[in-house]
């Protein structure tokens, strides 16, 4: 069983899917080593056989190449639960057909200012189909490894349509409908999630609250919402017996064992059957199985068993992050719990795991680059007892009882009441204690903090296990490759639409631009804050804003709040936060950081807008770097005329590659022997335009760009090639163009 879950979790980390003809061959030896009884190898070929044909599957269900970039009629069956919000409906297509065209079965679609899109409707829709994909940043969501493991094979944007049928069997939606319809003092959002399943309602300011405190699982229905419900129905028909209430005629362990598993899956298919609901209803049957015939079978083969359920059931689920904390979660109160002497008392056995699970979670949170809570184990210890006690079970029975006239109503109006004096509690320890973002850690401390974890998870008086803590702790104060003297380390993040470098020297760090925001999306707090983080940046010595645009100062007041910034320029002032205290972009003004030169400059007759963006010429070693925001023809027009239009080894190619920037004179002047391009794949504006691009191919230059590549990683000064996020190659990844 371990050897086919190792196969089975090999998937994750292949570059590539094996051809079809190999996977045959490797099959056929699984097979062939069966009769000589050489079973673990067997069952890993045969768990890496079935993960890799699972996943070709999805990939040969993604849109054709052919189509990417289309608008064409299609027709389909709303799946899952919408998502409604103020802009416009999100929503996932099944069955799809259109004429002369085979769609992928799954597909995710954003209705910009749509109607009310209900669960199990056919429509009639004119989408602009696209081929999964995301930003890729070196830190940070994979957003194509996700798309993957739902098995959605294309996203796209609808421009009209009309509904053919109305709802059929959607029996989650109407459920959710009554939930958000009834009084329950402004929580019905958070009930939804609780009960159903659906976070699409909670605002981004609980989602923060829930992340700072590290009690996202309590809202997003997880194994302890299932084992919870199935303890409390067993318990209850246990009761029953035990006082004479039970009839005789019925064997009572047989039907409690039968309406504990009985309640999980009901649960379970109420909140969709995602990953940690089909571990908990793995190992709640194994349990209960185990139970009714008297036997003890411990933790961790249950947890075997549930661990190679789920990946034989869908193999991709191991590319969800969620998949991996779930699972670490139980094994960790598996190693809590195993192997004592001696009984903890009641108020040890509820705070020692908390703390515990920090600890053993600390390792996967920091691999898998999510922020780590420092206020869990506090709010744990009062959260999980109200939500599992209090608001879980007046939820689950107003639910029920919603169709008795203010029953139903009433319990979930307590509910409601409950939940929010819960998130007004973990609010302000939130406000005292957010989230923090680990620096990026090699991954040979990593394991070292890994031994340090199991070795503090350990029961008492095993030998070294006071050890752990220096090697828990190593990752947490990594050493740091130091940025040579006289050199930078740049960094083009891909932010889509929009624009945002980072450059640091050996002890400065200088941001340039800060990433997109567009109504709730805001890719300052999403993308760029959390790379700075990642980087082990703390402190920025200056924010550089080339024009007052959201596509390249939108993040700028979400960088403000998570980082303290000594000074804050900007080719405009006006219509900046005023929390930035902006002061103007100064042409001509100079200065040296660890051996690395820089130079602002601005057109003097720009009155605002993109031309008055501010450009920063940097040098380090003799290798030039110019970034110069938006500027237009004229702006560059008047650049040439700067002691700064020389040959340049690195452009930034001005406002994404458009037609009305990059003139031939430009060019011609600066010679750049590379070009970065930050855009969005399919943008609206057509950037970069095709006559811009073939500008750079006739002087030779090569182009970097965000949207083919994702984010640009290049040591300024060294002279070397750069990395780009793509040449890490994973099997759901497309080649580089």
């Amino acid at each position: 069983m371990f050897a086919l879950a190792l196969g089975l979790l090999a998937l994750r980390f292949l570059p590539a899917l094996p051809p079809a003809g190999m996977l045959l061959a490797l099959a056929v030896v699984a097979l062939m080593l069966l009769p000589f009884r050489t079973y673990p190898l067997a069952f890993f070929l045969f768990g890496l056989c079935w993960a890799c044909v699972s996943a070709q599957w999805a990939l040969d269900d993604r849109l054709r190449p052919m189509l990417d970039g289309q608008t064409r009629w299609l027709e389909g069956r709303v799946s899952g639960l919408p998502q409604q919000t103020d802009s416009g409906v999100r929503f996932e297509l099944s069955d799809s057909r259109s004429r002369n065209a085979r769609l992928p079965a799954r597909i995710r679609l954003y209705w910009h200012g749509g109607p009310p899109v209900r669960s199990g409707e056919r429509w009639r829709l004119a989408v602009t189909l696209k081929r999964p994909s995301g930003l890729l940043n070196f830190h940070g969501v994979d957003h194509e490894a996700w798309l993957l493991a739902q098995r959605i094979g294309a996203t796209g944007s609808v421009k009209d349509g009309e509904r053919l049928a109305p709802a059929r069997n959607a029996w989650r939606d109407a459920v959710r409908q009554r939930l958000m319809a009834v009084d329950a003092q402004g929580r019905e959002a958070g009930l939804a999630a609780l009960v159903l399943g659906d976070g699409s309602g909670l605002t981004a300011d609980d989602w923060r609250v829930l992340q700072d405190t590290g009690t996202v699982h309590l809202l997003v229905i997880s194994g302890q919402h299932i084992g919870l419900l199935a303890g409390l129905i067993y318990a209850l028909v246990a009761a029953l017996a035990r006082y004479g209430c039970w009839p005789r005629t019925w064997p009572w362990l047989p039907w409690a064992c039968g309406l504990a598993f009985t309640a999980a899956l009901g649960y379970g298919l109420l909140a969709g059957f995602g990953v940690p609901v089909q571990r908990a209803c793995v190992m709640v049957g194994l349990v209960l199985l185990w139970r009714l015939r008297f036997r003890h079978l411990g933790i961790w083969w249950p947890l075997l068993l549930a661990f190679n359920g789920v990946l034989i059931l869908e193999p991709l689920a191991s590319l969800q992050p969620g998949f991996w904390l779930s699972f670490a979660a139980v094994a960790v109160l598996g190693l809590t719990f195993g192997g004592r002497l001696g009984r903890w008392s009641a108020w040890q056995a509820w705070t020692r795991p908390q703390w515990l699970i920090a600890i053993g979670l600390f390792p996967v949170l920091l691999v898998l680059g999510l922020p780590i809570s420092l206020s869990a184990p506090l709010a744990n210890l009062f959260a999980v007892p109200w939500i599992s006690l209090v608001v879980l079970p007046l939820a689950l029975l107003g639910t029920a009882l919603l169709a008795v006239p203010f029953v139903g109503a009433g319990l979930l109006w307590l509910a409601g009441g409950a939940l929010d004096g819960l998130f007004n509690a973990l609010a302000l320890l939130a406000g005292q204690l957010p989230a923090w973002i680990p620096a990026e850690v090699p991954m040979g401390y990593w394991l070292v903090s890994l031994v340090g974890a199991v070795l503090l998870l350990l029961p008492k008086g095993v030998p070294f296990r006071l050890l752990g803590w220096p090697m828990l702790l190593l990752a947490v104060f990594p050493p740091r490759e130091p940025v040579p003297h006289g050199q930078v380390d740049v960094l083009q993040l891909d932010v889509g639409q929009g624009l945002a470098l980072i450059l640091r020297t050996r002890h400065h760090t200088l941001l340039y631009d800060a990433g997109p925001r567009s109504g709730a999306v805001d890719l300052g707090a999403r993308v760029v804050l959390p790379s700075l983080k990642r980087l082990g940046v703390d402190a920025l010595d200056m924010m550089l804003l080339s024009h007052a645009d959201a596509d390249h100062a939108g993040g700028a007041a979400a960088v403000a709040r998570g980082l303290s910034i000594k000074r804050v320029v900007g080719g405009e002032t006006e219509g900046l936060p005023a929390l930035l205290d902006t002061q103007p972009c100064i042409s001509g003004e100079q200065w040296a950081w660890d051996g690395v030169s820089f130079e602002l400059w601005q057109w003097p007759d720009a009155v605002d807008g993109n031309p008055k963006s501010c450009v920063l010429h940097v040098q380090a070693n003799g290798e030039r770097l110019l970034l110069t925001g938006d500027i237009d023809r004229a702006a560059e027009q008047a650049f040439l005329a700067s002691a700064l239009a020389v040959p340049t080894d690195w452009l930034q190619a001005p406002h994404h590659g458009s037609r009305s920037s990059s003139s031939w004179p430009f060019l011609q002047r600066l010679a750049p022997k590379s070009v970065l391009i930050s855009r969005g794949r399919g943008n609206a504006f057509g950037h970069p335009h095709p006559q811009v691009v073939e500008r750079y191919q006739a002087l030779g230059t090569q182009v970097y760009d965000s949207a083919e590549q994702g984010a640009v990683r290049l040591r300024l000064g060294a002279f070397a090639p750069p990395i780009v996020a793509r040449s890490q190659r994973r099997f759901w990844r497309e080649a580089l163009p």
